[in-house]
């Protein structure tokens, strides 16, 4: 059948009259760019832009502290959803602007791209890309107060919806400096104003140990009905904090390390500036198998790295070989240590402040500044050199680490080389359980993890085959948090599952393999079916990081009960939604749980015929047939999934460690802490 030739559109003279002109070409005035679109400068109106608000403000206080100005900063959580932040800087300037004709402090609070971090004669160093921080938050807030002091004065000015109320005007004396900002987010923009008492608690510890020497204090004055609706608040008796750490990021390791066994004794510390470039470096290496990097430019972190890292990497692994050469531990005819074997067991944190930091991209995921890896490489090269002279027996441990590590790469190396050689020729070495899709499109195609040969069996049958793949596991796979990559890949189970992921493992690892854009992990709803799900999780987040980055992984949520009303039968995915569809049918849930899987009769009137109610409990998988999995678990049209994702992968890591780690102390504490909050207790 012949293609249909594409009609070609007038152009020119001949085409029709447009309506478009210089009438349709909107002007957003002032701060309603912000109003209009809030996710583009606070990243989302949900939870996570809320809390912004604050970092916003908050930052303001730091880019003081940085240049040398401020020293105390107190954040209070104020009644009626309101936030204050107070620092003793030297409080922004009040006088009027020459050439806005406005008052400073208007200028800031209402003008995108305006304050001390554009001009010479402002902030050196500063956390803020744009400039636009501040007067983001006049915007997206109904109400804001600012408060002045300086010049032997209290000036203040208040605002609603990024207005001016007045001008700034003074109402007292003061015989100090500093700056009082509160806001009251616009409930119209965001998704809900309650904030979240940790949240704020662990950024501002993290900040803290960033700036050493700045005294931080965080108060909860809300009532108890709003303390009430913050999860977080609830198991905290105290309702104030003070961070305050002369070791910085030395104090910082020092916190992620708690719960591992040192390598070393010395922590790694060095601190100084090279051409405006102020370099911070803390590292010690534990008996972890994973690396634990976290690096910041100018206080913001930096999941993707960048140049900062770079010169880092570059220059541990030079020393480290150098060293280890000089001392004799690793013989001339020995391979060199790489990059992998001295970044195995590495807790290290890496901040520099740069006086005009180049980001990649809006959230300021990797720093891209070229002067700073070769300042980052000297520095840290010669003061590692001094570090390892002066402490021999640190210097022991921490080779002592990385030839271990190198011993293992090499076994490791030689047992994926003989698993997963030929992993890349498509069908040739797939494991025999899988029972593949028939789609070779991985942005079509699914791959669903299940629990045991029961549910794999009904998941095989029910499934859509073109898109959908199961990969049944038997039993309880292998704690990975204590394994190297040799003893993974001796565990067939998982051996299995990472050949059918298609990307390999470890150093060999290429996402652009992945056979499966939806990797699913459907387990049991019950104890042994928590514990392989956190397994698994464990895998992904240690092995596969960059899975769950990109938004692959996801849990599936099968339905905990079924009811049979009649003919008709209705799932319920959680104990609330039961409880609803039963009080609506005037049905007492005791009821229906004394005669649970069978028949239960409905209260109603005598005027009705009375109705059968059959309630299932689902402990397993396999207690479905193929029909109820697919409607339920695997119908795209009707499925709940949860995407797994990492908002804070340094108090992942941290909780990992706890649960999966071999230390049984910090186990012990962290069920006793939260014990309390379970529900539905499975025993």
């Amino acid at each position: 059948m012949p293609a249909k030739k594409m009609e070609k559109k007038k152009t020119g003279a001949t085409a029709p009259k447009s309506d478009y002109s210089a009438k349709n070409i909107s002007v957003l005035e002032g701060l309603e760019a912000v109003r209009k679109r809030p996710g583009m400068y606070i990243g989302s109106t949900g939870v996570r832009g809320l809390h912004h608000m604050i970092w916003e403000v908050v930052d303001n206080s730091f880019d003081e502290a940085m240049a040398g100005h401020c020293d105390q900063i107190t954040i209070k959580l104020l009644p009626n959803h309101w936030i204050s932040v107070t620092d003793n800087g030297r409080g922004i300037p009040v006088d009027i602007h020459p050439k806005k004709k406005i008052s400073a402090l208007e200028l800031v609070l209402t003008t995108l791209h305006a304050g001390g971090k554009f001009g010479d004669s402002g902030y050196k160093v500063s956390g803020g890309l744009h400039g636009v921080g501040v007067s983001v938050v006049n915007a997206l807030s109904s109400q804001v107060k600012a408060e002045v002091h300086r010049d032997g004065k209290i000036w203040i000015q208040e605002y609603s919806y990024g207005k001016a109320k007045a001008k700034v005007k003074p109402i007292g004396k003061s015989t100090g400096t500093g700056t009082i900002i509160s806001f009251l987010p616009d409930d119209s923009v965001f998704d809900t104003i309650d904030f979240s008492w940790k949240t704020i608690i662990d950024h501002l510890r993290q900040q803290a140990y960033l700036n050493k020497g700045v005294d931080i204090t965080i108060i909860d004055q809300r009532p108890e009905e709003e303390r009430a609706a913050d999860s977080s608040a609830m198991n905290l008796v105290d309702n104030s904090y003070r961070f305050y750490f002369e070791g910085g990021i030395a104090s910082y390791i020092k916190h992620i390390n708690k719960n591992r066994e040192p390598k070393h004794e010395n922590i790694f510390y060095i601190e100084k500036k090279v051409d405006e470039i102020a370099i911070e470096i803390a590292f010690q290496y534990t008996d972890d198998y994973n690396e634990s990097l976290h690096c910041f430019a100018n206080n913001i972190t930096n999941p993707g790295g960048g140049t900062h890292v770079a010169g880092f990497r570059s220059a541990l692994t030079r020393t480290l070989n150098s060293y280890a050469k000089k001392k004799g531990i690793l013989k001339e005819k020995d391979a060199a240590l790489t990059g992998e074997d001295v970044r195995e067991g590495l807790t290290a944190i890496i901040s520099v402040k740069v006086p005009d930091p180049q980001f990649e991209g809006q959230t300021k995921d990797k720093l891209g500044n070229p002067e700073v890896k070769p300042a980052v490489e000297s520095v840290f090269a010669e003061a590692l050199e001094i570090f390892l002279e002066e402490h021999p027996k640190d210097g022991e441990g921490i080779v002592g680490k990385c030839l271990l590590a190198a011993r293992a790469r090499n076994a490791a190396r030689i047992a994926r080389d003989s698993v997963l050689r030929k992993g890349a020729l498509e069908g040739i070495t797939l494991p025999g359980k899988l029972a593949d899709c028939s789609s070779r499109s991985a942005e079509s195609s699914e791959l669903y993890i299940v629990e045991g040969d029961s549910a794999g069996g009904s998941a095989k049958q029910g499934r859509d085959r073109h898109s959908q793949a199961i990969l049944p596991l038997r039993g309880k796979v292998l704690n990975v948090e204590r394994a190297r990559l040799d003893k993974i890949l001796a565990n067939n189970e998982l051996k299995s599952l990472i050949i059918a992921l298609g990307t390999n493992i470890g150093e060999m690892f290429d996402i652009s393999k992945l056979r499966y854009h939806k990797i699913v992990i459907m387990t049991d709803a019950d104890v042994d079916g928590a514990h392989i799900r956190t397994l698994l999780l464990t895998l992904f987040f240690r092995y596969f990081p960059e899975l769950i980055a990109g938004g692959y992984l996801y849990i599936a949520q099968p339905p905990l009960y079924s009811i049979k009303l009649g003919k008709k039968l209705e799932y319920f995915y959680n104990e609330e939604a039961l409880n609803t569809y039963l009080e609506k049918a005037g049905l007492d849930i005791s009821v229906v749980e004394e005669s649970e899987g069978e028949e239960a009769m409905e209260e109603e009137s005598p005027a009705k015929s009375k109705k059968k109610i059959n309630l299932q409990r689902y402990k397993g998988l396999g207690e479905m047939n193929p029909e109820q999995l697919w409607e339920t678990t695997m119908n795209p049209e009707n499925r709940l999934m949860k995407q797994v994702t990492v908002e804070d992968a340094e108090r992942a890591s941290e909780v990992f460690d706890i649960l999966m780690g071999s230390e049984v102390a910090p186990r012990k504490k962290f069920i006793q802490t939260h014990a309390k909050n379970v529900k539905n207790l499975d025993i």
